[in-house]
Order: C-alpha cells, then sequence, then structure tokens
C-alpha cells in the first residue's frame, strides 16, 4: 500500500489536500475491508482486494450518510480509487441535479380475506370448468376414433379429430377474450377483485394455448395475435414465446422483426393492480433475445433495441435509430445485420397451410396414437415381459409391481428413442444449411432450421448431463465443438439453448452457468442466417447471457450475469464485463481465488474424480424421481381407462385435475425431501467442495418448475412457496418469477412479482460458489424480467423496474424505486 503520510488518527493516508469527502469514503471503506489505513490512491480491488460484494455493501454505508454523495455500484467500477471517485462525483454535480426519488405510491391496495380467498375459489372453479368442457370433447373424439374398423379407418377419423381439436384451441382464447373483455384499453385493474378474475381468464387462455408453442415464428402467430385484437402489420414474424395479454394495446408496423424471449407483455403489476399500456412497435423495426419492452413503450419506423435491453414506461426509440442497454440508451451498433430477399404473401401462406396440415395429418394421429398406447398397449407389456396377464386389477399387491416394470420400460425406452433421433435426424436436416448464407424464410431449409432448434433442446437431457463432466460429451454429441481439453466438473449448467449446435464452439476451460443463449440464428422478416459462434478459452458466463455471432470477446474474459455482450469496439480479453449497456470490470479479485481449489495438479484430478462420481449419483437420483413420476402417471392413466365406460367425460375431468394436483405434490415432495436432508445455509467454497456438489444435487431436484407455473397469478402460488420452504407474506401476487432457494428467501406482506421476475440466492463465480439469503420487504414490487441476487435486501415499499439486476449485497432504502442494470436509485422523470 502506497502512503503519502502517517495520520494515526484517520484511515486515509493521503496528503494535508486530502477532502472531507474522501476521508469519509476512506473511513468507510477501512470499516468494509478490514483495513487499518486506506490510501486515497489505492485500487479498491487490486490494492485493497474487495470484491463486487464489499462493494455493495460500501454503497450501501455511503447512502445512509447525509453527508456523502450517493455512490452506485457502477460509479465504483468506472473510478476504482477514492480520487478518482470523488473527482467523477464532482463533476457530475456541475450537471443538472436529479430529481429526488419519486414520492412513495402509498400502500399497495390490499384486498380483504374474503375477496383474496374468494378469488382463488372462483380461478379453481374455472379451471375445473374448463377442464371438463376439455374432457368432454375428448371423450367424444376418442370414442369416435375407437368406432372405426382398421387401421386407414383409425387413422382418418384421428385426422378429422385434430383438426377439431386445432380449430377449438384456436378460437376458444379468441372468443372467450372478445366476450369476458370487449376491446382492452388502458386502465387499473385491482387484484384480486371480478375484473381480475376476468383478466385472469384470458391471460391464460392465451397465454397457456398449447398452439402458441407451435405458432412461434409463423405467420399463423400474427394471425393469432391479430383476432386477439392487435394490430398487426404486414411481414412481421415474432419468435418471442412471451404473448401480450391486453392484444388491442399492441400494435406492431410491417416488417418489424422481435427476437425470442422478448417480453412485450402489454401490462405489469404494481403496488396491487394491474396497469394496462400500449406498446407501439413501427415498421422494419428489430428487437433483440432477452429484452422487454414495459407499456407505454414506442420503437419508431427503422428502429432498432439491442439484446439484453429494455425500454422503461415513458420512453421512444426515434425513428432509424439504435439502442440499447437497461434502460435503453442511443448506441452506434447495427443489429439488423443480416440482407433481406423477397418473401411475399403466396410464400407466407403456403407456409401457414404447410404447418396446418402438419398439426392435423401428423402430429394429431401421433398423440393420440402415444395416448392409446399408454392406455391400451402398455398394459399388454405385462405378458409380454412374462409378468403374467395384463388385466388391470389394482386390488392386487402384485399389480403395482408389474406396473412398475412396465412403466420403467416405456419410461427408458421412449428416452432412449428421443436420444437417438436427437442426436442423428439433427445431423441429416443440417447438410442442407449452408453457414453464411442467407435464405428466405417458410422455405424448406427454414422448416429444417425450426425442427433442429427444436429436437437439440430438450431439456431433459441438459438437466440431467448439465453441471457435471457428462455435459462436455453430451453437447458434443448434438453436434457443438466444446473442448474438453481442460474439464472443469462444471463446464456447463443445466440449461443452454442455441439456433444449431452444429455452429457452437466453445474453449478450454471455460465455464457456463445456466441459461445461455447462444444466437447463431440471425433474422430479418424475410430471411434467416446461420453463423458459428465461438466462445474463447478460460472464458467463464454467468446466468442467463444472450451470447450473439459476431461478440467482442475473446480469450479470458468474465461476463457476469445478465450483461450486454458487446457487438463493437475492440475485442476484450483479460476483463469483465458487467452490465447493459457493458463496461468493464476486474477479471478476477483476490478474494475470490481464495476459495479450497486444488493446488496440485495431482490433487486436481482426485477431487474432480470425486466430483464426477458425486455427480452421477445425483444424475441417477433425477432419473429415478422422474421415473417415479411417470409411474405414478401411469396408473392414473389405467385407472381412467378402466373405468372411462361407466363414468365417462367426467371422469377425463377428474383425471386431469389430479394429474395437476399430483405433480405440485410430487415435485414440492422430492425438493423438500431434497433440503430436509441437506438444510440449506449462506455458504462461500469452492465448486470442489463437496456442499458445492450437494447444491448441484439440489438444483436438479428443484429443476422442474412447471407445477410452479400453472399456479401463477393465484393465491395458491404463495402456499406452494410455503411448502416448499419459502417464507411468504399475507396476499402474495407472482405472475410467474423464478425462484431456486426457497428456504433462503423471506417475502413481507402484499408483495408483488411479475411474470420473467427471477430471485436468486446463489451465484457460481470461475471456480467459486456464493449463497445468501434475499429479503423482500412489505408491499415490494419486482418488475418484469427483473432480476434479484443473493444477499440482497429491499426495504418495504421499494420498486425494482422492469428487466433490471440488483446486484449482490445491494441494500434498496424504504420506497425507494430503483431500475437498470446493475440496477441503482432512480429519479422520477429518468425515462422521460
Amino acid at each position: 500500500m502506497i502512503e503519502n503520510m502517517d495520520l494515526t488518527e484517520s484511515p486515509v493516508a493521503r496528503s494535508d489536500s486530502a477532502t472531507d469527502t474522501e476521508r469519509a469514503f476512506a473511513q468507510v471503506m477501512a470499516d468494509i475491508t478490514g483495513q487499518e489505513r486506506v490510501s486515497a490512491d489505492s485500487n479498491f480491488f487490486d490494492d485493497l482486494g474487495a470484491n463486487s460484494l464489499l462493494m455493495a455493501q460500501f454503497c450501501a454505508r455511503v447512502r445512509k450518510r447525509a453527508d456523502l454523495p450517493s455512490v452506485s455500484i457502477k460509479d465504483i467500477y468506472r473510478n476504482p480509487t477514492i480520487v478518482s471517485l470523488v473527482s467523477a462525483l464532482a463533476a457530475s454535480q456541475d450537471v443538472p441535479a436529479e430529481a429526488p426519488p419519486p414520492a412513495p405510491t402509498g400502500p399497495p391496495r390490499s384486498a380483504g380475506t374474503l375477496e383474496y380467498v374468494g378469488c382463488g375459489v372462483l380461478q379453481v372453479l374455472a379451471f375445473l370448468a374448463y377442464s371438463l368442457l376439455v374432457a368432454e370433447v375428448l371423450g367424444v373424439g376418442t370414442g369416435w376414433i375407437s368406432a372405426g374398423s382398421g387401421l386407414l379407418d383409425y387413422y382418418l377419423r384421428s385426422v378429422g379429430f385434430g383438426a377439431v381439436v386445432l380449430v377449438m384451441l384456436c378460437t376458444l382464447p379468441i372468443a372467450l377474450k372478445w366476450i369476458l373483455i370487449g376491446r382492452w384499453r388502458p386502465q387499473q385493474i385491482r387484484l384480486w377483485s371480478l375484473a381480475y378474475v376476468r383478466f385472469w381468464v384470458v391471460k391464460t387462455l392465451v397465454q397457456r394455448n398449447l398452439l402458441v408453442l407451435l405458432f412461434v415464428g409463423s405467420p399463423l402467430y400474427s394471425l393469432y395475435l391479430r383476432a386477439l385484437g392487435a394490430k398487426i402489420g404486414r411481414g412481421v414474424t415474432i419468435f418471442s414465446h412471451f404473448v401480450p395479454v391486453c392484444t388491442d394495446l399492441l400494435t406492431i408496423g410491417d416488417g418489424t422483426v422481435i427476437c425470442k424471449d422478448t417480453s412485450f407483455t402489454t401490462y405489469r403489476a404494481q403496488a396491487g393492480v394491474i396497469q394496462t399500456g400500449a406498446v407501439t412497435v413501427g415498421a422494419d423495426a428489430y428487437i433483440g433475445e432477452m429484452s422487454v419492452l414495459d407499456i407505454d413503450t414506442r420503437l419508431g419506423d427503422g428502429a432498432q433495441l439491442g439484446h439484453t435491453s429494455s425500454l422503461q414506461a415513458g420512453q421512444a426509440v426515434p425513428d432509424r435509430q439504435s439502442w440499447h442497454g437497461s434502460p435503453a440508451v442511443p448506441a452506434e451498433v447495427n443489429y439488423r445485420r443480416v440482407e433481406p430477399r423477397t418473401c411475399g404473401r403466396f410464400r407466407r401462406a403456403m407456409f401457414a397451410v404447410r404447418q396446418a396440415l402438419t398439426m392435423v395429418l401428423l402430429l394429431a394421429p401421433l398423440v393420440l396414437g402415444l395416448l392409446d398406447l399408454l392406455l391400451t398397449a402398455a398394459p399388454q407389456l405385462i405378458p409380454v415381459l412374462g409378468l403374467g396377464t395384463a388385466v388391470l386389477d389394482f386390488s392386487d399387491p402384485t399389480f403395482y409391481g408389474k406396473a412398475l416394470i412396465v412403466s420403467w420400460v416405456l419410461y427408458f425406452g421412449l428416452r432412449l428413442i428421443g436420444f437417438l433421433l436427437m442426436i442423428s435426424l439433427p445431423r441429416l436436416l443440417n447438410a442442407a444449411i449452408t453457414p453464411g448464407a442467407v435464405y428466405r424464410l417458410y422455405g424448406l431449409r427454414y422448416s429444417a432450421h425450426r425442427l433442429i432448434r427444436v429436437l437439440t433442446n430438450m431439456r431433459f437431457f441438459k438437466t440431467i448431463f448439465g453441471d457435471s463432466s457428462a455435459i462436455v460429451h453430451y453437447l458434443s454429441a448434438l453436434g457443438c465443438q466444446v473442448s474438453t481439453a481442460e474439464q472443469t466438473g462444471s463446464n456447463f449448467g443445466l440449461q443452454e439453448k442455441f439456433e444449431s449446435p452444429f455452429l457452437v464452439s466453445t474453449g478450454a476451460g471455460t465455464m457456463i452457468a445456466d441459461g445461455l443463449s447462444i444466437i447463431n440464428a440471425e433474422y430479418t422478416s424475410t430471411s434467416f442466417r446461420l453463423s458459428r459462434t465461438t466462445i474463447g478459452a478460460r472464458n467463464f458466463l454467468g446466468n442467463h447471457v444472450a451470447y450473439p455471432a459476431g461478440a467482442r470477446t475473446g480469450e479470458n474474459c468474465l461476463l457476469a450475469t445478465r450483461v450486454l455482450v458487446p457487438l463493437d469496439g475492440p475485442v476484450r480479453e483479460g476483463v469483465g464485463l458487467l452490465g447493459s449497456p457493458s463496461f468493464e470490470i476486474p477479471r478476477s479479485v483476490e478474494r475470490d481465488s481464495q476459495f479450497d481449489h486444488p493446488r496440485t495438479p495431482a490433487e486436481f484430478r482426485r477431487r474432480l474424480a470425486a466430483k464426477t462420481r458425486h455427480n452421477v449419483a445425483s444424475m441417477l437420483l433425477y432419473a429415478l424421481h422422474q421415473w417415479l413420476f411417470f409411474f405414478g402417471l401411469v396408473l392414473l392413466a389405467w385407472a381412467c381407462a378402466l373405468h372411462y365406460n361407466a363414468v365417462g367425460g367426467p371422469l377425463l375431468a377428474l383425471a386431469s385435475v389430479v394429474t395437476i394436483v399430483y405433480g405440485i405434490v410430487y415435485f414440492i415432495a422430492v425438493e423438500r425431501i431434497t433440503v430436509l436432508i441437506r438444510p440449506l445455509n449462506p455458504l462461500s467454497c469452492s465448486i470442489y467442495d463437496r456442499r458445492f456438489w450437494r447444491h448441484e444435487r439440489f438444483w436438479k431436484a428443484a429443476a422442474t418448475s412447471v407445477h410452479m407455473q400453472v399456479l401463477s397469478g393465484t393465491p395458491l402460488k404463495g402456499v406452494a412457496w410455503r411448502l416448499l420452504g419459502a417464507s411468504v407474506g399475507k396476499r402474495l401476487f407472482d405472475d410467474g418469477c423464478a425462484m431456486h432457494e426457497k428456504t433462503l428467501v423471506s417475502i413481507g406482506d402484499d408483495v408483488t412479482l411479475n411474470v420473467g421476475a427471477n430471485i436468486q440466492c446463489h451465484s457460481q463465480e470461475d471456480g467459486g460458489f456464493k449463497m445468501d439469503r434475499i429479503t423482500i420487504g412489505h408491499g415490494c414490487t419486482v418488475g418484469v424480467g427483473a432480476w434479484v441476487h443473493y444477499g440482497v435486501t429491499m426495504g418495504p415499499g421499494s420498486v425494482l423496474d422492469p428487466d433490471s439486476f440488483l446486484m449482490k449485497g445491494e441494500q434498496v432504502p424504504d420506497n425507494a424505486r430503483w431500475g437498470g442494470n446493475p440496477a441503482r436509485q432512480i429519479r422520477a422523470d429518468h425515462y422521460q
């Protein structure tokens, strides 16, 4: 440490010209780092050994002092000494002062207990009514198909019934939207009221429509939104599965492209109400991947919004300008990197016709055939396997042993077939696509590309192999060029996705956390191009990073959670990148290298082998509990088949409800058993520590989340979180939040969690793992797509804006409004 003079009574070592602000900052820094003296010229990271968590604590303490200017984590990284920090803060005071933070909106409009419970009852009744309707249709349809004679007659009847179901799935949400709502208008809907029940019914039907999964990226999707009231121009292409709800408030001009995982729901929840508002996108606009458009936002004609970016309420991008970041700011980056091709109405119409015919002629008979296999043909496996007769006798204890064996053969047989199909068919289809070539949309090559993407992104295999040494071999089998030269045992997390695995390359020693999205397909409204995407050696990528082709990052980079990966400027090497827009931070700091990592090659090999053995046991346990769940489904299906003739359609409705309840109870039980065996506690250790391996096992146990999303927007979601161990207050509104380590989360009364929000109590940073508690106070709101990291405390009444990243260790004051990536306190008119 460099000291210019000895000041025994002051924690700052500097000349007599040191300012009061510098001395005060030095006092706080000394307390945080445990240093006796702090030089005003010392680098926070290189000299004092601080890390981002300590600096978040530094910022929080500074904010509590009225005699010091507020400091954000971004200020710290850009000015990593006290001298430069004070100078930068003084310069910022020369510009017009920010308005004070927005006044508190007041406590949420709390519903009474009767209204809260009554809303839940009405939602359950609505679900039961829908289940009964579906069951009656399925009962009539399957009975009609069974009355056929011969294989051809069965097939033709399946096609006819499939066509009827397709029409119903398309028209029912549309009809109920117009009956229950009419036209959406900008308004506020009080949570848990009768108006909210109508909103929830329409939202659930519109967003949970299974056909949306098939319509995305198709002209049929635009037709579906138009029928719901949206004003969609010609040639619009939407790849996002986030379906807008208040469709009358959505306007999209001709030729616009919206990339996948982009949220433009046209509503948000805050302070006890649902707020609806317009989202307007001009002609020939481009919206990148993993972006968020809040209500009351606008993109002009020809405008661009980059990946991992957002527009906050009131923001507008002028015509033909490119913006990026969260919140978005002007940028000199062209995100539309592919030249257009001719793609007329006839070509789009023919693709839509082919897609509809595929659903009716292929998918419907296939699904009905698999259902028939499970209900009627599967019991015939009992005598085939030498287990006795095929009689379904639920009173015989030996019958359950037979069913267990049959379910094992069916489950793992189907998984094996799926795996073989996944590693073979995409390779054949890939021969039709040349990297770098620009193809027209909606042709045979586009269909091949869509099928490759679907087949190679199956969730089960990535979950079972992820967080282990096996994942690199699995990805190699898919076609990825993944280096195995430096196996770490945690090269990839549980989930990563790509447009084409054959154009993915990663360097030696690179580690990637969950949620990586590799953007190796680029689109216009008329064309697409596949390009190789390469992640350099010795990189570390945090959670939910969208990594585009042409990214300007090389070797030895750290890309933080939800970072905007740059497409311009020099190639970054040996640095870290944080935020959106991204800025440079240290690649690593001393305190993050003090874990109990292996010190010698021999020790590394020994601990890696031990980790691999532990991970293999975790994989077997995951496969076991997934198979046992399937076994329960087989028993439910057989019981339904046995008694259907006596009871009829209502039995199918009951079976669908029982299946959902069974799934919720089963997976809650699996996760709770895992936590009861190994309780979760704050942790900081190496990835080669057995405590981390146990947490990887917990992640697999908690990986299945569909059962939780079914409950989104209902009072039952809070009940489910409590059953999973979270401390949840009264009247929680959760519209689709993800939460991992539930037992480390504390949520107060009247809290609002928007769709796409993420509460994550952990972080893997290179070879280190850290986990801590999160506290969200009474009346807080976490915005759409916002991210709350470990060690965070949100004071009562505080608001985190959409698509914000609240970094580890931050302490949000009461009634404050924070936003941005990384998040900081913002003023009332910040986005105007």
